[in-house]
């Protein structure tokens, strides 16, 4: 009978041991995916970087580009008056 008890008294040990590994199974995984999660962001937070930069660049070319059409039509505008100017000259 106290070979019947130790039995019955090894099978809940085996059944906790079980359970440790899969924990322990579950805690490796866990880790390898906060990894990877961790990559990600870094890759993430450099894209988000760089597409700040772009939009950056794009909104100086924005500007350069209102500036350059108000200097066009400032040069429209004086070619005209010098067109005009030419035509009252009856030459």
């Amino acid at each position: 009978m106290a070979r019947t008890a130790t039995a019955l008294d090894v099978q809940p040990i085996d059944r906790l041991e079980e359970k440790v590994k899969l924990l322990v199974g579950l805690v490796d995984t866990l880790r390898a995916d906060k990894a990877r999660a961790i990559d990600e962001i870094s890759r993430l937070q450099q894209e988000v970087n760089a597409m700040r930069a772009r939009l950056s660049d794009a909104a100086g070319a924005s500007n350069e580009v209102a500036t350059l059409r108000e200097e066009r039509e400032m040069i429209r505008n004086r070619v005209t008056q010098m067109i005009s100017a030419i035509d009252k000259l009856d030459l």
